[in-house]
């Protein structure tokens, strides 16, 4: 028989309480980083120096967590990273910094994820096999399951990532994600994430999805699944823990859906406006390490105003750099 939805909830028994310890403090600073770089960006998005805005702040305790994680590098020996337009405390939390985010936003030449030539959090690098992300929604999903068959006939630890949001799921790349994935006797090394905001643009999730859990959708696939609180560091910093461990040992995927936060309007086509009614993830967080004496008070303050200075004289600096040449716009496209 199958097994049944609750029996494939959640990495088995041998993979629990796999993290290391959880640096709480270094996680702080980076989702810190990564939410005065989107806000300066926005800001970017409502002057001359940028164009268009779309990000993740409301993610960063998920998507922190993630990108420590991660293992970085070149090669089917490294973990391969599809990623979708809210991601950039991902790249924040690998060690990219934030003047590299604002040159692609301002559209320069010297942008190391596109040459200027694509929207904001569209990363690519190929020395952390993060593969170029495109502004199709969810096709990352139908696209990840190639590096990871790569990663299958190669072996060793090396595991595929991708995610998207809950309004993409609806699309028919995720579907054929679950299929790719989990092909009896063929089944792939791939953590299939999907950060739920609960929105779709203007359109909320109980209007599109009919099922509690995007994630059970693996279970008729075969494939264990589960859900977690990503407002929460230390859980989403345990639950990947343990997650990861499960499919780079078993070569087998996992899909995990995090509950996250929208603290911006989708993008600054509608504005891009402070939502006041969601949960912040960072403000509960420092809230939590100041009552704990891991943070003292104001020392959070003092940290953002010099991540704010460094933000904006990064833009001073970029200010001064290149537009692409318009020569190089067919340069690494097929003919």
């Amino acid at each position: 028989m199958r097994p049944t939805n609750e029996e494939l909830r959640g990495v088995p028994e041998a993979f629990r309480g796999r993290a290391k310890e959880f640096p709480k403090r270094r996680v702080f600073e980076l989702m810190l980083e990564s939410r005065v770089l989107e806000e300066r960006l926005i800001k970017m998005s409502h002057s001359s120096d940028g164009y268009f805005w779309i990000g993740g702040p409301g993610e960063e305790a998920f998507n922190t967590p993630l990108g420590l994680l991660v293992n970085k590098g070149q090669g089917l020996d490294h973990d391969y990273l599809h990623l979708h337009y809210r991601s950039s405390a991902i790249l924040t939390a690998m060690g990219m910094p934030m003047i590299d985010a604002i040159r692609q936003m301002a559209s320069r030449a010297t942008d190391p994820f596109t040459g200027g030539r694509n929207f904001i959090n569209h990363f690519a690098k190929r020395e952390w096999n993060v593969v170029p992300g495109s502004s199709t929604i969810e096709t990352q999903y139908a696209i990840a399951p190639g590096t990871a068959l790569a990663q299958r006939r190669h072996g060793g630890e090396g595991i595929t990532i991708v995610n998207g949001g809950d309004a993409g799921t609806a699309e028919g790349d995720f579907a054929t994600c679950l299929n790719w994935s989990s092909r009896p006797g063929r089944e792939l090394p791939i953590l299939i994430i999907v950060t739920n905001n609960q929105w779709g643009i203007s359109t909320p999730y109980d209007q599109v999805q009919g099922c509690q859990y995007i994630a059970q959708r693996g279970a008729p696939f075969g494939i264990r699944w589960d859900t977690l609180n990503g407002n929460d560091p230390e859980a989403c910093w345990n639950t990947l823990s343990e997650v990861t461990a499960y499919i780079r040992e078993t070569r087998r995927p996992f899909v995990l859906e995090a509950f996250v936060s929208r603290l911006h309007g989708h993008s600054s086509s509608s504005g891009a406006a402070r939502i006041n009614d969601e949960l912040d993830c960072l403000a509960d967080f420092e809230a939590r390490l100041v009552a704990e004496g891991v943070l003292k008070e104001g020392e959070a303050a003092a940290l953002r105003h010099r991540l704010e200075a460094q933000a904006l004289a990064d833009l001073e600096t970029v200010r001064q750099e290149p537009e692409p040449d318009p020569n190089s716009i067919f340069d690494h496209t097929f003919a």
